[in-house]
Protein backbone atom coordinates (compact mmCIF):
# COMPACT_ATOMS: atom_id res chain seq x y z
CA UNK A 1 0.00 0.00 0.00
CA UNK A 2 0.96 3.09 -1.09
CA UNK A 3 0.04 6.37 1.82
CA UNK A 4 0.38 9.97 0.92
CA UNK A 5 1.00 12.03 4.42
CA UNK A 6 -0.52 15.70 3.96
CA UNK A 7 -0.06 18.48 6.34
CA UNK A 8 -0.66 22.03 6.56
CA UNK A 9 1.26 23.86 9.36
CA UNK A 10 4.63 23.58 11.19
CA UNK A 11 5.72 20.77 13.72
CA UNK A 12 2.35 20.61 15.57
CA UNK A 13 0.59 19.76 12.08
CA UNK A 14 3.36 17.00 11.48
CA UNK A 15 4.08 15.50 14.65
CA UNK A 16 0.64 13.60 15.45
CA UNK A 17 1.37 12.12 12.00
CA UNK A 18 5.06 10.35 12.34
CA UNK A 19 4.14 7.75 14.19
CA UNK A 20 1.03 6.61 12.01
CA UNK A 21 4.06 6.70 9.17
CA UNK A 22 6.46 5.02 11.27
CA UNK A 23 3.93 2.00 11.95
CA UNK A 24 3.32 1.83 8.15
CA UNK A 25 6.85 2.11 7.18
CA UNK A 26 7.56 -1.10 10.07
CA UNK A 27 4.58 -2.93 8.22
CA UNK A 28 6.40 -2.45 4.69
CA UNK A 29 4.16 -0.11 3.37
CA UNK A 30 5.47 2.87 1.03
CA UNK A 31 5.06 6.70 2.60
CA UNK A 32 5.28 9.84 1.15
CA UNK A 33 5.11 13.54 2.65
CA UNK A 34 3.75 16.30 1.58
CA UNK A 35 3.91 19.93 2.70
CA UNK A 36 4.77 23.10 2.49
CA UNK A 37 8.24 23.96 1.25
CA UNK A 38 9.68 25.40 4.93
CA UNK A 39 8.67 22.31 6.11
CA UNK A 40 10.45 19.50 3.95
CA UNK A 41 13.90 19.51 5.82
CA UNK A 42 11.82 18.58 9.37
CA UNK A 43 10.10 15.57 7.29
CA UNK A 44 13.51 14.28 6.09
CA UNK A 45 15.50 14.57 9.31
CA UNK A 46 12.62 12.15 10.85
CA UNK A 47 13.72 9.89 7.84
CA UNK A 48 10.58 10.19 5.21
CA UNK A 49 11.12 11.73 1.89
CA UNK A 50 8.66 14.78 1.24
CA UNK A 51 7.52 16.40 -1.43
CA UNK A 52 6.45 20.23 -1.64
CA UNK A 53 3.13 21.38 -2.65
CA UNK A 54 2.79 24.94 -1.74
CA UNK A 55 0.40 26.58 0.73
CA UNK A 56 2.52 28.40 2.92
CA UNK A 57 1.41 29.20 5.99
CA UNK A 58 4.60 30.01 8.11
CA UNK A 59 6.05 33.36 8.52
CA UNK A 60 9.52 34.67 7.30
CA UNK A 61 12.42 33.35 9.90
CA UNK A 62 13.03 37.51 9.93
CA UNK A 63 9.35 38.51 10.87
CA UNK A 64 8.38 39.65 14.41
CA UNK A 65 4.94 40.31 15.37
CA UNK A 66 2.96 42.47 18.33
CA UNK A 67 1.14 40.46 20.52
CA UNK A 68 -2.80 41.22 20.27
CA UNK A 69 -6.03 40.08 22.09
CA UNK A 70 -7.41 36.46 21.53
CA UNK A 71 -10.10 36.94 18.44
CA UNK A 72 -12.21 33.86 18.85
CA UNK A 73 -14.57 34.14 16.32
CA UNK A 74 -11.21 35.48 13.95
CA UNK A 75 -9.93 32.15 14.38
CA UNK A 76 -13.15 30.41 13.75
CA UNK A 77 -13.49 32.72 10.44
CA UNK A 78 -9.62 31.53 9.67
CA UNK A 79 -10.38 27.82 9.53
CA UNK A 80 -12.87 28.41 7.27
CA UNK A 81 -11.91 31.20 5.03
CA UNK A 82 -7.71 30.18 5.53
CA UNK A 83 -7.36 26.88 6.15
CA UNK A 84 -10.18 25.07 4.07
CA UNK A 85 -10.25 28.27 1.50
CA UNK A 86 -6.79 30.00 0.19
CA UNK A 87 -4.46 27.40 1.55
CA UNK A 88 -6.80 24.52 0.26
CA UNK A 89 -7.59 26.00 -3.25
CA UNK A 90 -4.00 26.20 -3.23
CA UNK A 91 -2.35 22.99 -2.38
CA UNK A 92 -4.86 20.66 -3.74
CA UNK A 93 -4.46 20.60 -7.15
CA UNK A 94 -0.82 20.25 -6.24
CA UNK A 95 -1.27 17.37 -3.47
CA UNK A 96 -3.50 15.42 -7.08
CA UNK A 97 -0.59 15.51 -8.94
CA UNK A 98 1.77 14.21 -6.35
CA UNK A 99 -1.25 11.96 -5.34
CA UNK A 100 -0.90 10.84 -8.77
CA UNK A 101 2.45 10.16 -9.60
CA UNK A 102 3.35 8.23 -6.70
CA UNK A 103 0.15 6.03 -6.93
CA UNK A 104 -1.20 7.05 -3.41
CA UNK A 105 -3.72 4.26 -2.19
CA UNK A 106 -4.96 6.59 0.92
CA UNK A 107 -4.16 10.04 1.69
CA UNK A 108 -3.32 9.95 5.53
CA UNK A 109 -3.90 14.35 6.33
CA UNK A 110 -3.41 16.61 9.66
CA UNK A 111 -7.32 17.93 10.35
CA UNK A 112 -6.98 21.16 8.87
CA UNK A 113 -5.78 20.29 6.00
CA UNK A 114 -8.71 20.27 3.87
CA UNK A 115 -7.34 20.84 0.54
CA UNK A 116 -5.93 17.06 1.11
CA UNK A 117 -9.31 15.36 1.72
CA UNK A 118 -10.58 16.72 -1.36
CA UNK A 119 -7.50 16.12 -3.27
CA UNK A 120 -8.21 12.16 -2.10
CA UNK A 121 -11.64 12.39 -3.16
CA UNK A 122 -10.21 13.65 -6.74
CA UNK A 123 -8.29 10.54 -6.89
CA UNK A 124 -10.91 7.93 -5.97
CA UNK A 125 -9.17 6.97 -2.66
CA UNK A 126 -9.57 6.96 0.98
CA UNK A 127 -8.22 9.30 3.34
CA UNK A 128 -7.77 9.60 7.44
CA UNK A 129 -7.58 12.83 9.00
CA UNK A 130 -5.76 13.27 12.03
CA UNK A 131 -6.44 15.45 14.98
CA UNK A 132 -4.42 18.23 15.57
CA UNK A 133 -7.11 20.47 17.52
CA UNK A 134 -6.94 18.82 20.90
CA UNK A 135 -10.18 20.09 22.66
CA UNK A 136 -12.12 20.83 19.76
CA UNK A 137 -14.75 22.69 18.95
CA UNK A 138 -13.20 25.48 16.58
CA UNK A 139 -14.72 23.39 13.56
CA UNK A 140 -18.41 23.81 13.80
CA UNK A 141 -20.83 22.30 11.73
CA UNK A 142 -21.15 23.54 8.86
CA UNK A 143 -18.14 25.93 9.13
CA UNK A 144 -16.41 24.45 6.14
CA UNK A 145 -18.99 23.43 3.75
CA UNK A 146 -18.76 26.31 1.55
CA UNK A 147 -15.37 26.80 0.78
CA UNK A 148 -15.26 23.08 0.01
CA UNK A 149 -17.98 22.69 -1.77
CA UNK A 150 -16.67 25.66 -4.42
CA UNK A 151 -13.13 23.45 -4.41
CA UNK A 152 -14.81 19.95 -5.01
CA UNK A 153 -16.07 21.92 -7.86
CA UNK A 154 -13.24 23.54 -9.44
CA UNK A 155 -11.16 20.26 -9.70
CA UNK A 156 -14.25 17.97 -10.83
CA UNK A 157 -15.36 16.09 -7.51
CA UNK A 158 -18.50 14.84 -7.96
CA UNK A 159 -21.35 13.82 -5.22
CA UNK A 160 -20.37 10.61 -3.83
CA UNK A 161 -19.18 8.18 -0.79
CA UNK A 162 -16.26 9.89 1.20
CA UNK A 163 -14.15 7.08 2.34
CA UNK A 164 -12.81 9.50 5.27
CA UNK A 165 -11.84 8.25 9.21
CA UNK A 166 -10.78 10.32 12.04
CA UNK A 167 -7.93 9.37 14.22
CA UNK A 168 -7.49 10.96 17.15
CA UNK A 169 -3.79 11.26 19.20
CA UNK A 170 -5.54 12.53 22.36
CA UNK A 171 -6.66 11.69 25.76
CA UNK A 172 -10.20 11.24 25.23
CA UNK A 173 -11.21 12.37 28.17
CA UNK A 174 -9.29 16.40 27.35
CA UNK A 175 -11.68 16.63 24.54
CA UNK A 176 -14.37 18.96 24.65
CA UNK A 177 -16.11 18.32 21.14
CA UNK A 178 -17.90 15.07 20.28
CA UNK A 179 -15.96 13.05 17.79
CA UNK A 180 -17.40 9.96 15.65
CA UNK A 181 -18.03 6.87 17.34
CA UNK A 182 -15.51 4.96 14.93
CA UNK A 183 -12.73 7.42 15.63
CA UNK A 184 -9.68 5.14 16.68
CA UNK A 185 -7.76 7.14 19.92
CA UNK A 186 -4.20 6.54 20.20
CA UNK A 187 -1.25 7.34 21.94
CA UNK A 188 0.35 10.37 21.75
CA UNK A 189 3.77 11.07 19.86
CA UNK A 190 5.38 12.18 22.96
CA UNK A 191 4.61 8.42 24.48
CA UNK A 192 5.74 6.56 21.38
CA UNK A 193 8.38 3.99 22.37
CA UNK A 194 11.50 6.13 21.00
CA UNK A 195 13.99 6.77 23.39
CA UNK A 196 14.71 10.43 24.30
CA UNK A 197 17.12 12.54 22.73
CA UNK A 198 20.27 13.25 24.25
CA UNK A 199 20.60 16.84 25.22
CA UNK A 200 24.21 17.03 26.02
CA UNK A 201 24.41 20.46 27.29
CA UNK A 202 21.27 20.30 28.72
CA UNK A 203 21.82 17.67 30.89
CA UNK A 204 25.00 19.12 31.62
CA UNK A 205 23.57 22.41 33.13
CA UNK A 206 20.44 20.93 34.79
CA UNK A 207 23.18 18.13 36.87
CA UNK A 208 25.21 21.10 37.81
CA UNK A 209 21.46 22.68 39.46
CA UNK A 210 20.45 19.60 41.25
CA UNK A 211 17.60 19.75 43.68
CA UNK A 212 15.44 21.77 42.63
CA UNK A 213 12.19 21.17 39.67
CA UNK A 214 12.13 22.14 36.24
CA UNK A 215 9.92 24.26 34.64
CA UNK A 216 10.07 24.16 30.97
CA UNK A 217 8.71 27.67 28.84
CA UNK A 218 7.71 27.65 25.49
CA UNK A 219 5.63 29.42 23.04
CA UNK A 220 5.79 26.91 19.86
CA UNK A 221 6.60 27.23 16.61
CA UNK A 222 4.75 29.43 15.53
CA UNK A 223 3.56 32.17 18.12
CA UNK A 224 6.92 32.82 19.77
CA UNK A 225 7.61 34.87 16.56
CA UNK A 226 4.35 37.32 17.37
CA UNK A 227 4.07 37.43 21.09
CA UNK A 228 5.25 41.05 21.38
CA UNK A 229 7.37 41.20 24.95
CA UNK A 230 6.24 38.08 26.07
CA UNK A 231 9.18 36.44 26.81
CA UNK A 232 10.76 39.20 28.85
CA UNK A 233 7.64 39.27 30.81
CA UNK A 234 7.51 35.53 31.52
CA UNK A 235 11.00 34.88 31.81
CA UNK A 236 11.57 37.64 34.60
CA UNK A 237 8.76 36.02 36.76
CA UNK A 238 9.96 32.74 36.04
CA UNK A 239 14.07 34.28 37.15
CA UNK A 240 12.07 34.64 40.97
CA UNK A 241 11.17 30.80 41.31
CA UNK A 242 13.55 28.35 43.19
CA UNK A 243 13.53 26.35 39.89
CA UNK A 244 15.78 25.31 36.79
CA UNK A 245 13.89 26.67 33.81
CA UNK A 246 14.90 26.15 30.51
CA UNK A 247 13.19 28.10 27.74
CA UNK A 248 13.20 27.75 23.93
CA UNK A 249 12.47 30.22 22.00
CA UNK A 250 12.40 28.79 18.65
CA UNK A 251 14.91 28.46 15.73
CA UNK A 252 13.97 31.90 14.05
CA UNK A 253 15.17 33.70 17.62
CA UNK A 254 18.24 34.20 18.60
CA UNK A 255 18.52 34.12 22.47
CA UNK A 256 20.78 36.85 22.36
CA UNK A 257 17.37 38.78 22.08
CA UNK A 258 16.28 38.34 25.39
CA UNK A 259 19.20 39.51 26.75
CA UNK A 260 21.84 38.25 29.74
CA UNK A 261 19.04 35.88 31.69
CA UNK A 262 19.54 35.40 35.82
CA UNK A 263 21.54 31.88 36.68
CA UNK A 264 18.39 29.58 36.66
CA UNK A 265 17.20 30.37 33.27
CA UNK A 266 18.81 28.12 30.16
CA UNK A 267 17.63 29.92 26.96
CA UNK A 268 17.74 27.69 23.74
CA UNK A 269 16.79 27.82 20.21
CA UNK A 270 15.04 24.13 20.68
CA UNK A 271 15.09 21.43 22.53
CA UNK A 272 13.29 18.02 21.72
CA UNK A 273 10.00 17.92 24.05
CA UNK A 274 10.55 14.15 24.79
CA UNK A 275 13.85 15.51 26.34
CA UNK A 276 12.29 17.38 28.59
CA UNK A 277 8.69 16.96 29.46
CA UNK A 278 9.54 13.32 31.55
CA UNK A 279 11.98 15.73 33.95
CA UNK A 280 9.54 18.66 34.46
CA UNK A 281 7.58 19.70 37.24
CA UNK A 282 5.83 22.47 35.37
CA UNK A 283 5.08 23.50 31.86
CA UNK A 284 3.93 27.39 30.99
CA UNK A 285 3.26 27.80 27.54
CA UNK A 286 1.17 29.00 25.12
CA UNK A 287 -1.99 26.09 25.24
CA UNK A 288 -0.71 25.08 21.83
CA UNK A 289 -1.95 21.53 21.56
CA UNK A 290 1.17 19.45 20.71
CA UNK A 291 2.23 21.23 24.15
CA UNK A 292 -0.50 20.67 26.09
CA UNK A 293 -1.36 16.81 25.03
CA UNK A 294 2.71 16.00 25.37
CA UNK A 295 2.65 17.96 28.93
CA UNK A 296 -0.25 15.88 29.88
CA UNK A 297 0.39 12.36 28.86
CA UNK A 298 3.68 12.94 31.01
CA UNK A 299 1.87 14.08 34.04
CA UNK A 300 3.42 17.58 34.20
CA UNK A 301 1.00 20.51 35.11
CA UNK A 302 0.07 23.80 32.89
CA UNK A 303 0.51 27.46 33.30
CA UNK A 304 -1.05 28.53 30.04
CA UNK A 305 -0.84 32.38 28.09
CA UNK A 306 -2.88 31.39 25.18
CA UNK A 307 -2.63 33.58 22.36
CA UNK A 308 -4.30 32.55 19.42
CA UNK A 309 -5.49 29.44 16.94
CA UNK A 310 -7.06 26.50 19.18
CA UNK A 311 -5.09 27.47 22.17
CA UNK A 312 -8.03 29.33 24.10
CA UNK A 313 -10.41 26.43 23.99
CA UNK A 314 -7.27 23.76 25.33
CA UNK A 315 -6.85 26.35 27.96
CA UNK A 316 -10.76 26.20 28.76
CA UNK A 317 -10.30 22.57 28.89
CA UNK A 318 -7.39 22.62 31.29
CA UNK A 319 -9.13 24.75 33.25
CA UNK A 320 -11.95 22.34 33.77
CA UNK A 321 -10.00 19.67 34.62
CA UNK A 322 -7.57 21.16 36.97
CA UNK A 323 -5.07 20.37 35.18
CA UNK A 324 -2.92 24.10 35.46
CA UNK A 325 -3.93 27.68 35.61
CA UNK A 326 -4.74 30.28 32.99
CA UNK A 327 -3.31 33.89 32.49
CA UNK A 328 -3.74 36.51 29.72
CA UNK A 329 -0.94 37.20 28.04
CA UNK A 330 -1.43 41.06 26.86
CA UNK A 331 -1.56 41.71 30.76
CA UNK A 332 0.42 39.41 33.08
CA UNK A 333 3.25 40.62 34.96
CA UNK A 334 6.17 39.17 35.92
CA UNK A 335 4.94 38.21 39.66
CA UNK A 336 1.47 37.15 38.14
CA UNK A 337 3.67 34.28 36.56
CA UNK A 338 5.53 33.64 39.40
CA UNK A 339 2.56 33.50 41.64
CA UNK A 340 1.06 30.92 38.86
CA UNK A 341 3.99 28.92 38.57
CA UNK A 342 4.94 28.74 42.43
CA UNK A 343 1.09 28.19 43.27
CA UNK A 344 0.83 25.19 40.44
CA UNK A 345 4.56 23.64 42.13
CA UNK A 346 3.10 23.84 45.43
CA UNK A 347 -0.15 22.61 45.05
CA UNK A 348 -0.23 18.73 44.62
CA UNK A 349 -3.90 19.01 43.38
CA UNK A 350 -2.55 19.81 40.19
CA UNK A 351 -0.28 17.22 39.49
CA UNK A 352 -2.84 14.47 40.41
CA UNK A 353 -5.05 15.53 38.07
CA UNK A 354 -2.14 16.01 35.49
CA UNK A 355 -1.41 11.86 36.38
CA UNK A 356 -5.34 10.94 35.75
CA UNK A 357 -4.46 12.37 31.89
CA UNK A 358 -0.95 10.64 32.05
CA UNK A 359 -2.39 7.00 33.10
CA UNK A 360 -5.11 7.69 30.23
CA UNK A 361 -2.50 8.07 27.81
CA UNK A 362 -0.40 5.45 28.75
CA UNK A 363 -3.38 2.48 27.97
CA UNK A 364 -3.94 4.03 24.73
CA UNK A 365 -2.80 1.76 21.87
CA UNK A 366 0.42 2.57 19.43
CA UNK A 367 -0.65 3.86 15.89
CA UNK A 368 0.50 0.66 15.04
CA UNK A 369 -4.09 -0.21 15.77
CA UNK A 370 -4.73 2.10 12.72
CA UNK A 371 -2.19 0.06 9.66
CA UNK A 372 -5.21 -2.57 9.78
CA UNK A 373 -7.85 -0.36 9.46
CA UNK A 374 -6.06 2.00 6.70
CA UNK A 375 -5.42 -1.56 4.38
CA UNK A 376 -8.83 -2.44 5.33
CA UNK A 377 -10.16 0.75 3.50
CA UNK A 378 -8.18 0.95 0.89
CA UNK A 379 -8.75 -2.88 0.06
CA UNK A 380 -12.99 -2.06 0.93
Amino acid sequence: MRALFSFTGGNGHVLPLLPIARALAVRGHEVLFTCQPAMLDTVRAAEFDAVESGGTTLTAATYRGPLVAVDRDAEVNGIRDAFAGRVARERAPRIVKVGAEFGADVVVHDEVDFGAGVAAQRLGVPHASVTVLAAGGMITPGLVDEPLHCLRAELGVGPGLDEFLTIVPVMPSFRAAPLPATAPSIRPDVLEGRESPDEPAVDAWLAARPGRPLVYFTLGTVFHQESGDLFTRVLAGLERVKANVVVTVGREIDPAELGRRADNVLVERFVPQRALLPRASVVVSHAGSGTVVSALACGVPLVLLPMGADQSWNADRCEVLGVGRVLDPLTVSPADVAVAVEEVLANPAYRSAARVLQEEAELLPGAEVVVDVLVERVRG
